[in-house]
């Protein structure tokens, strides 16, 4: 659209206009950010509002508050777009209720279709997927467009859509030329608007204009208030796949796990000791198998439980809902948000459960949350779509990122709770924060226990030159010989020419955890052993075990001082011997400079070791000759495999928290703009 075109449009929006409804103050600063994010020029914005927030309202009074464009006066119509029949009939019927002068129709499958000439139309995107059925609604004719749900609204599906109505939005199909050069405003709102799978919504909306979470919802009592119970089930997690895409857990592999004979009955028996009295509990399942073995777990207890999912026909969900609000049965079961039942359903490609997003059944009481997820939105989503919750149960886990009821307040996932509202739940965090606060006190140290057992930190990097790179610097403490930290436990004492000792840690049935110490003899001069070819050592001779590594050292200090090097020569096994203090040898140069100047691939070694070449060069010309053994040493006995092992651990790791950072930073909602 040209600029003159642009300024033109803009000034046809008002905020004037006398609300249809009592709107409440949130939902009029709502509306005021919107009107004003497409005064000023942006057309595709998104707006972040928890369920039960009337969300539906908002968007409907936004639509009577946007004026054609001066440009197109003709252009009075709207489009609702949404991903269930379900929300469709909500929203339609919604606007007969604000508004009855307007014009509404459905359009959706075969049985609703709509001439695309209406006042406002309520679509489901998968009948718009098919293009005979978007090429009703002429973007020519079209003031706005509503998204529902928005967070979806990045998915290939719907900016096959999306496209046809504004020019910056891109058509996935490379060959796909827009219909129109108008940007018709895109106005997406959600209650979770984020996505799990990385897609950027900047790719849809330029930015989020407003904003609301659900627990200031409920502070402010504009949400039911909500009470709290967690129920430990000891399930262990650890072995659940997840979602490389998504960061939740896979469904089949979460199901092995939740739908057990055991948990299931657990869930009923909490239901039947904290929530039979509640007229309509929700309970949230993993998948279709787990919805029918809780569905018949909670029947064999003589509870009238039904389910319900995305593959029940039409007809019989309706009856299913209906039922349900008017308190003909106690418990309805449903699939939960992120992990969908492998059902197709009637249309087209609806996989998400039929209950999280956007169901209005007000009578609701009680939700049960039968499946853990690592999705704080999906969980949020769960938790406040019926906010008058009591009890909740929740299956707790020590897997990193599992999401529950203490976690949304900062509390330990673990804590459990009972009965607790969200002020309690809130103050027991403020304890928290006070009591961690106080715990990195300097003042506070005084109070702190002594440690009963000793965490040694060593120099992993076999060239570091710390301490005559013994690596190890705790051993000073337990020796005056020249033990040398080789990395994973092993202690190294080289014993002038005569062999080594060897200290490592060791783990058996008769011992537990101990320390055991080898003797390695030699048998001819290393030149001699070098020249012919062979092994200049013996065979391992064992010298003894200890339950300590000051036992050990302690024990092995004396066999070689008796056994290997007596006599004065024992001398030469001290740190202070005067032979270490002499420069080191061309010899033992050379293998280090050679064993040094090996490329590191790994991004962790590059840091520590990206010294010039020409420090490298200086700090081995005037290395000490015990500083060279002890290098050495170290690279014989496996230090730098070990090191590089343990940096590609390291590096793995890293990976793995960035990428969980990321996830959990997608899942952050605030105002401003979106990044493409």
């Amino acid at each position: 659209m040209p600029c003159r075109l642009i300024r033109t449009f803009l000034r046809s929006y008002s905020s004037k206009h006398a609300p249809s409804v009592v709107l409440r103050p949130y939902q009029e600063s709502c509306l005021e950010a919107c009107t004003d994010a497409l005064t000023s020029g942006a057309s595709r914005i998104g707006v972040s509002l928890p369920t039960g927030s009337g969300k539906t309202t908002v968007f409907i009074t936004l639509l009577s508050r946007i004026l054609p464009a001066v440009a197109r006066p003709e252009a009075h119509r709207s489009l609702v777009i949404v991903n269930s029949i379900e929300l469709a009939r909500q929203a339609a019927a919604q606007a007969l209720r604000l508004y009855p002068s307007w014009s509404v129709e459905i359009e959706q499958g075969a049985k609703h279709q709509a001439t695309g000439k209406a006042d406002l139309t309520v679509a489901t995107y998968q009948t718009l997927l098919q293009a005979n059925r978007l090429a009703k609604f002429d973007p020519n004719f079209l003031k706005a467009v509503i998204v529902d749900e928005a967070h979806h609204a990045a998915a290939p599906s719907y900016r096959r859509i999306l496209s046809h109505f504004h020019s910056a939005i891109k058509n996935p199909d490379p060959t796909f030329t827009s219909p129109t050069p108008l940007s018709i405003p895109i106005l997406g709102f959600s209650a979770t608007f984020s996505r799990h799978d990385g897609l950027a919504l900047g790719s849809v909306f330029e930015r989020i204009v407003y904003h609301r979470d659900f627990l200031e919802m409920i502070k402010e009592q504009w949400l039911c208030n909500v009470r709290f119970t967690s129920v430990r089930a000891n399930i262990d997690l650890s072995e659940v796949t997840v979602n490389s895409s998504t960061g939740d857990f896979n469904p089949t592999s979460l199901a092995h796990v939740i739908n057990t004979v055991t948990v299931n009955n657990l869930v009923v028996k909490s239901w039947l000791d904290r929530a039979s009295t509640r007229r309509s509990t929700l309970v949230f399942c993993v998948n279709l198998a787990h919805v029918r073995d809780l569905t018949n777990t909670f029947r064999a207890a003589g509870i009238d439980a039904r389910y319900i999912y995305s593959g029940t026909p039409a007809s019989e969900r309706a009856a299913l809902v209906s039922g349900f609000r008017q308190g003909q049965f106690p418990v309805l079961v449903n699939c939960g948000m992120s992990n969908p039942c492998p059902v197709v359903s009637r249309d087209l490609t609806v996989r998400q459960a039929i209950l999280t997003e956007g169901a209005d059944i007000p009578n609701i009481d009680c939700v049960i949350v039968a499946r853990p997820t690592r999705s704080r939105n999906v969980f949020a989503q769960m938790v406040s779509q019926y906010c008058a919750l009591h009890p909740f149960v929740n299956s707790t886990s020590k897997v990193a990122g599992v999401i529950s009821v203490p976690s949304l307040f900062g509390l330990d996932p673990s804590e459990m709770i009972d009965d607790n509202s969200t002020e309690e739940l809130e103050e027991r965090s403020k304890e928290k924060e006070n009591a961690d606060t106080m715990q990195s006190s300097p003042d506070y140290a005084s109070d702190v226990p002594d440690p009963k057992s000793v965490t040694y930190v060593d120099h992993d990097d076999p060239f570091s030159l710390v301490d005559q790179s013994s690596g190890a610097p705790h051993i000073r403490t337990l020796s005056r010989h020249a033990w040398v930290g080789c990395g994973g436990d092993v202690y190294v004492l080289e014993c002038m020419g005569k062999g080594f000792i060897r200290i490592e840690s060791a783990t058996s049935e008769e011992e537990g955890d101990h320390f055991r110490a080898v003797y390695t003899p030699t048998t001819m001069p290393f030149k001699t052993a070098f020249t012919l070819g062979v092994s200049p050592y013996r065979q391992n001779r064992n010298v003894l075990t200890a339950r300590t590594l000051d036992e050990a050292v302690r024990g092995c200090d004396n066999f070689a001082k008796n056994k290997v090097v007596p006599g004065p020569m024992a001398l030469g096994l001290l740190r202070s011997a005067r032979w270490r203090n002499e420069p080191a040898t061309p010899n033992q140069k050379a293998l280090i400079r050679k064993k040094w100047s090996k490329k590191y691939t790994n991004i962790v070694d590059i840091q520590i070791n990206g010294k010039k070449e020409e420090e490298k060069l200086q700090k081995i010309a005037t290395m000490l000759k015990g500083e060279a053994a002890n290098i050495i040493t170290r690279l014989k006995h496996g230090a730098q495999a070990r090191y590089e092992k343990k940096n590609k651990q390291t590096m793995k790791v890293a990976r793995l928290v960035a990428k969980e950072n990321k996830r959990k930073a997608r899942e952050h909602v605030e105002v401003g703009p979106l990044s493409a």
